[in-house]
């Protein structure tokens, strides 16, 4: 879309503008508010007629008429007189449909619109957040099959430690993104409605509406409640519904952001090995003046989105703790951030997350360059086991490797040769009978442990059931706007 040359003159949202997808900006945007506050006061009518109020067809019909044409210059005019929003939405909308406009908002309270409507555009937000992360694990678990015997050093303290497999690793970065999904899929099963809870939640003006039918008190609220899709309200309410619900939410997209991280930490540091790469364009540049670098950015936007989501996740936490009895409203300029914001970064870092998870790029040979580097010391137990079950002297076995292992490390660190020990070994007349078994005794293969079958049973046991749940919701392409 061309942009007018005034764009260019204020400070536009990069969350907007490179990061996250047009869906998730149309989730958030004034429009789905609006529009949504308007299905609201329509359940609203519609119940309130159901469960006997004066209301007329005509009046719903009207209300159904407009209910997607927001004439949002009239509302914004009236706001700057009242200083309030959903006066000012109550009154453009009574203008658009006149014979409606006495009973728009009939016992409601703003928080009525307000709440009500930000919990749908969450349910939303999170089902968009949960496609993403299905489609991610399944992307994941195509590669760990791929590579589920391609076999690797693990590290401890960024040491090398035991061997591993390529597609062993890929599921620790999978399983991290399965224990979100199951935090995300608590959040969607567990979410309730507003309802209709009245001014401070004590339902008092619905009491007055319905001349003190409490039974129809509460067939409003399951009304409404499911008219907007949620099977049931929140037991209790002050004026909004319980703030602890964001601080939930956050915390999930939190959750997300820091597997996200701990995954673009990882494959910058294998990037730096050479083990293993994040796609890299045709035309891309890595850098200004070194125009041989390709530096892993797709990785560090992972890193820089994940780091605003987790700390945006504090600011629900503080809201719950700052609302005094039943409501203050210090929550609303913070909500109006830092909701939209958690999920706008979750949807930009996840499409670049599948982005790279669907073109990374491994390189076998350096990878068996660095095990074979390490594996002659990783291997000096066994070969003192089999050097002993052939004939050898243990303790006089033991010596050579203690005396070759330090020349060998001396050599490799001080001099910048190859780990030679495998060699020093095979010459010494006491590892001649098993000198013909050392390619075979040291094949990497033997000293992963059960890698390649953990793969298989990750595979089998979390992300096949994933894949079978969310079937429909397969196949995602993932571009990357910048």
């Amino acid at each position: 879309m061309e942009k007018d040359s005034s764009y260019y003159d204020v400070y536009q949202s990069p969350l907007v503008e490179r990061y996250a997808t047009r869906e998730m900006s149309e989730v958030f945007s004034a429009n789905t508010k609006f529009r949504t506050w308007r299905k609201l006061w329509i359940a609203l009518a519609e119940s309130e007629q159901e469960l006997g109020v004066p209301i007329t067809d005509e009046q719903i019909a009207s209300l159904r008429r407009f209910q997607d044409e927001v004439n949002h210059e009239r509302a914004q005019e009236i706001e700057r007189e009242t200083r309030h929003d959903v006066m000012a939405h109550i009154r453009a909308y009574g203008e658009q449909c006149p014979d409606a406009r006495a009973i728009i908002h009939l016992g409601a309270t703003s928080a009525f619109v307000g709440d009500n409507a930000d919990l749908v555009i969450l349910r939303d937000a999170m089902q968009i957040i949960l496609r993403k992360l299905v489609n991610l694990i399944s992307v994941l678990g195509t590669f760990a099959e791929t590579y589920r015997d391609l076999v690797t050093l693990s590290f401890t303290h960024y040491q090398a430690a035991q061997l591993s497999t390529v597609g062993k690793r890929t599921c620790l970065w999978a399983y991290d993104l399965a224990l979100d999904l199951e935090d995300l899929e608590v959040r969607l099963d567990t979410l309730r409605f507003r309802g209709a809870k009245g001014t401070t939640g004590t339902q008092e003006s619905y009491m007055k509406l319905f001349n003190g039918d409490e039974d129809k008190v509460k067939k409003l609220d399951a009304l409404i409640s499911r008219k907007l899709g949620f099977a049931s309200s929140f037991a209790v309410t002050g004026q909004t519904y319980p703030r602890k619900v964001d601080s939930q939410v956050l915390d999930v997209m939190s959750g997300i952001a820091q597997s996200a991280y701990k995954f673009s930490n990882d494959l910058r540091l294998l990037h730096n090995l050479k083990e293993m790469e994040e796609p890299f364009g045709s035309k891309q540049v890595g850098s200004s003046a070194m125009a041989y670098k390709r530096n892993p950015r797709r990785c560090e936007l992972i890193a820089a989105l994940s780091r605003h989501v987790i700390v945006n996740s504090l600011n629900p936490a503080l809201t719950v703790t700052g609302q005094w009895f039943e409501r203050t409203l210090d929550d609303s300029a913070n909500r109006r951030l830092s909701l939209p914001e958690g999920f706008l970064a979750v949807d930009g870092l996840l499409n670049v997350y599948l982005n790279v998870a669907s073109g990374m790029e491994v390189y076998p040979t350096v990878i068996r360059r660095h095990v074979m580097d390490e594996l002659p010391f990783m291997v000096t137990e066994e070969l003192l086991m089999e050097g002993v079950k052939a004939g050898g002297d243990r303790q006089e076995m033991h010596e050579l490797i203690r005396h070759h292992s330090v020349e060998a490390a001396r050599a490799v660190k001080e001099e910048g040769r190859a780990n030679d020990l495998l060699t020093r070994l095979a010459d010494e007349p006491g590892f001649a009978a098993i000198k013909e078994r050392l390619d075979q005794l040291t094949d990497p293969a033997r000293f992963c442990g059960r890698a390649p079958h953990q793969v298989d049973e990750f595979l089998s046991g979390v992300v096949g059931p994933i894949r079978k749940k969310y079937a429909g919701q397969l196949g995602m392409d993932a571009a990357v706007n910048v």
